[in-house]
Parts: structure tokens; C-alpha cells; sequence
């Protein structure tokens, strides 16, 4: 698009006209008039185009900003995000919270992946974040959730794509959700450690393959902690 082309915007309908509005801002990215951190017209500008009440256009960029496809700057205007916030991410995974098996499907299918992404390109910087993480859930005699949650978070952080660190907090938010009133079996401090070791190492050679694979191992040995769990407390 050139920069003093018109933006191509349709008016709306008066049925749902906040749901239509909102649509018509969104095809503005996907049509890639606007990118994301552009700048988007004044309020003015767009009741014009759209054809809508003040009432209508606020009401429709407010669900916009808490959905995090907009930011609303004081005496500056109201911009596109630039980078992918993790609300539209929380409310889908709100619909499975308790449904242990989507659950777990998503942090895999999620996981593998980064783990492969990461192994091209985590820093130094991150592989010594790691390898204290792992030094600190060895010397650790309490719960060791949170250290266990952050070696995932580190991972997720290292592949440096705003896509994916909207994504990993609220998977592993959700999981943990889930879980909450399950008392895994068999937990082990020492065989999580030595699986994160694994992982840390197939990192530190940065070999793709094997860092899959050692997720893969750990992440199973976890579902299969929680299928064992939660069918005892069936049983029981």
C-alpha cells in the first residue's frame, strides 16, 4: 500500500454494529493497510468511514484494547499492537480449563516446538539462566513449581518471537489451573531435575533433535504422572 492511498474500509450495518465495526478495524492488519504499531485514524476519521455513533466506535475499540489488538495513548491517538498479546489466547484456553487432556495436548504441541526453535537460536545468556535454574531446583527443599515453570518460560523466551511469549504464560497458567486439585504421583525432584538437565544439554549443542526429543521424554513422563493421578481419584 502506498503511503497516501485511501484506507479501503466498508460502512457497517446497524445490526451488531460494535461486533461489525471491530471486524473492519482487524481487516485493516489483514489486509496490510495498516501493519502492526501503525497508528489508526482519529475517532472522527473512522465514525466517518464506518458510518457509526461515538458510542458505537468506543465501544468496539475498548474490546479491541482488552483483547490487546490496540493500544489507546493519551494525546497521541490509538495504535495497533505490536506484538501479540495473550488475552485472545487466555479466553480460548479458558473454554478447556478442567479438560486435562486438551490441556496437555496444547502445552505439547506447543512446547516440541519451541524447544526446536530454541536450540537454534537461545543465547549464551539463556543457557546460563537454565543452568542456575537447574542448580537452584537441585538445592531447593521446598515446592519447586515456580523454578520448574520459569526453565519452560526461559525456553519459550529464547526462540525471540512476540508470537510465542503470548502464548507461553497462559498455557502454563492454565495447566497449573488444572491441575490444582490434583495430587500428582510419583513426583520426582531428582528425575524432573535430570530430565531438565537433559534438555539443557541437548540445548548447549544446539541439536534440534535431540532437544525435541528430551522434551518430549519429560512432557510424557509428566502426562503420564497425571493420567495415573486422576485415575485414582476416579477410583477412589
Amino acid at each position: 500500500m502506498k503511503e497516501n492511498d485511501p484506507l479501503q474500509i466498508k460502512s457497517v450495518k446497524r445490526k451488531t454494529l460494535a461486533n461489525q465495526v471491530i471486524e473492519q478495524i482487524i481487516d485493516l492488519l489483514l489486509s496490510e493497510q495498516l501493519k502492526a504499531g501503525d497508528k489508526l485514524p482519529s475517532e472522527m476519521e473512522l465514525m466517518e468511514m464506518l458510518h457509526v455513533s461515538r458510542p458505537v466506535l468506543r465501544e468496539a475499540l475498548s474490546s479491541l484494547e482488552a483483547l490487546g489488538i490496540i493500544n489507546r495513548k493519551t494525546k497521541e491517538g490509538t495504535f495497533f499492537s505490536t506484538k501479540v498479546g495473550s488475552e485472545p489466547f487466555k479466553i480460548m484456553l479458558a473454554l478447556s480449563v478442567g479438560d486435562i487432556d486438551n490441556v496437555i495436548e496444547i502445552r505439547l504441541t506447543h512446547e516440541l516446538g519451541l524447544v526446536g526453535l530454541a536450540a537454534e537460536k537461545i543465547s549464551e545468556l539463556e543457557l546460563k539462566k537454565l543452568s542456575e535454574n537447574i542448580e537452584e531446583m537441585e538445592q531447593t527443599n521446598e515446592d519447586y513449581t515456580e523454578i520448574d515453570r520459569e526453565f519452560h518460560r526461559i525456553i519459550a523466551y529464547s526462540g525471540s518471537n512476540s508470537l510465542t511469549e503470548g502464548m507461553i504464560d497462559p498455557i502454563l497458567n492454565m495447566y497449573d489451573k488444572t491441575l490444582e486439585n490434583i495430587a500428582l504421583k510419583d513426583r520426582s525432584k531428582s528425575k524432573t531435575v535430570q530430565q531438565h538437565k537433559d534438555i539443557y544439554h541437548a540445548l548447549l549443542n544446539r541439536d534440534p533433535i535431540e532437544a525435541y526429543r528430551s522434551m518430549y521424554n519429560h512432557l510424557d513422563h509428566v502426562r503420564d504422572r497425571i493420567g495415573r493421578s486422576v485415575e485414582d481419584r476416579r477410583i477412589n
